[in-house]
């Protein structure tokens, strides 16, 4: 697995095999790979890339062999697996890429010492083409040296119960060196993730759980090859037409998520568009929109909330005064307090805007049903539904207190911004009533971080 590098009018449903979150992730992976290293990316290729190759030198030495395949045997393996290391299914946590297919024949075919280096000349060739391609930045063929740590744990297994032909009942030795090359995978990748991003390993095993599955799946049958390989380095090309295979398979894969990021895009763009449509007639209401996306993504983050509601939260925000575009010019720019009929007209722009974004379908129009609410009351005094407590969506009454809290930190027409403190005491006069209690606990810890 690749490191990690640093979603009765025309309706459009989004795809459903990437959720809102990985497809940003794999959005922000293609990205980062365009760009140069980082300072403290070059450190880490200095230290775990520079480790690497110390050890596998090391290993070369001084792990005894017999083999002596041919060199041109020896060369086609490490093309064969150059190319097998292009091939790559995205994931949220990297990429899984089918290399064990060969990597488990070169440990029975290949002098055992010599595997690691043999993978990180593959990987460094593999790369080299996608530089030349424009696929990764050139500075990023170094990363590859980190990524073939995980050869190193096999070969110590190995080493320690003796070079010898592939054999069934060898099996416990095979799953150790499984599970070794795993922890060396692991272990570097955590390594790169803190010094890198300061990620905790505890987050990085989540994310590396799926791809290190699917891989696994894959180990059975690289040793499969390796036993038809017995005797014959040649033999372990017979993966080559299951990697074909498997490329097909990921090419397809690229490119359902090129449409979903497309159409990801598309609903953001959206939402900024129609968010500057109301900016441009209400430039208050245009600025206090992303005042408050900017609030409610905090209290989101602090309150755990899944993919899915996260972006309905970003988008709830960005959004939930859209409706506004259908009230007359006059009574949103009016300077004053407005009368009981103008503020009545008003209080329909939570309907207004879920009937806009109803048209739009898909995404926006689950973020129309959240945007009627934004405006119901904890004590069901509010509108248009008198919804209460938590028959409200948690994501309304997050936006309705972010909503207040900029509100009242802003300058208006008719009144001067209240201070940080003075809003936090007027939510925290009015939670259990207008508030939900615990978005306003939480929306503090936010803003006084």
């Amino acid at each position: 697995m690749a490191l990690l590098e640093d979603d009765s009018a025309l309706r459009i449903d989004a795809p459903s095999s990437l959720d809102l979150v990985q497809r940003d992730a794999v959005a922000e992976m293609r990205s980062a790979r365009l760009s140069g290293l980082t300072a403290r990316e070059r450190l880490g290729v200095v230290v775990l890339g520079g480790g690497f190759l110390a050890t596998a030198l090391s290993l070369a030495l001084l792990v005894p062999t017999e083999r002596a395949p041919a060199t041109v045997a020896v060369v086609a393996l490490v093309i064969a697996y150059g190319l097998v290391s292009r091939i790559e299914f995205e994931l949220a946590s990297g990429s899984l890429v089918p290399t064990e297919l060969l990597l488990v024949p070169m440990l029975f075919v290949l002098p055992l010492g010599s595997v690691p280096l043999a993978v990180a000349a593959a990987y460094l060739g593999g790369s080299a083409i996608d530089a030349v391609r424009g696929r990764i930045h050139p500075e990023r063929i170094l990363l590859r040296l980190v990524d073939s740590w995980h050869a190193v744990g096999p070969v110590l297994v190995l080493a320690l119960a003796g070079e010898q032909e592939p054999s069934w009942s060898q099996w416990p030795v095979y799953v150790a060196a499984l599970f070794a090359q795993y922890a060396f995978e692991f272990a570097s990748c955590a390594a790169w993730e803190r010094l890198v991003n300061g990620l905790r390993p505890a987050v990085l095993f989540r994310f590396m759980a799926r791809s290190q599955l699917a891989d696994a799946a894959l180990a059975p049958v690289g040793l499969a090859i390796a036993f038809a390989a017995e005797g014959q380095p040649w033999g372990a090309l017979l993966a080559l037409p299951l990697v074909a295979l498997l490329n097909v398979f990921a090419r397809e894969r690229r490119a359902r998520i090129d449409h979903e990021l497309e159409l990801s895009t598309a609903y953001r763009g959206t939402a900024f568009l129609l968010g500057d449509v109301v900016e441009a007639d209400d430039a208050y209401t245009g600025q206090h929109s992303r005042h408050v996306v900017h609030l409610v993504l905090g209290v989101a983050d602090e309150l755990g909330l899944d993919a899915r509601e996260r972006r309905h939260a970003e988008l709830t925000a960005l959004l939930h005064d859209v409706g506004k575009i259908k009230i007359a010019a006059e009574i949103i720019r009016k300077p004053g307090r407005l009368t009981p009929e103008e503020r009545a007209l008003m209080e329909t722009h939570t309907i207004e805007g879920e009937q806009m974004l109803d048209q739009v379908g898909g995404l926006l129009g689950e973020v129309g049903a959240i945007v009627r609410s934004c405006h119901e009351r904890w004590d069901g005094k509010g509108y248009p539904d008198g919804l209460a407590g938590e028959e409200i969506p948690l994501v309304a009454r997050i936006v309705c207190t972010c909503d207040a809290y900029s509100a009242m930190t802003t300058d208006r027409p008719y009144r001067a911004a209240r201070t940080e403190e003075e809003a936090l005491e007027e939510l925290r006069a009015n939670a259990g009533s207008q508030f939900d209690p615990t978005v306003v606990r939480t929306l503090e810890t936010v803003v006084t971080r």
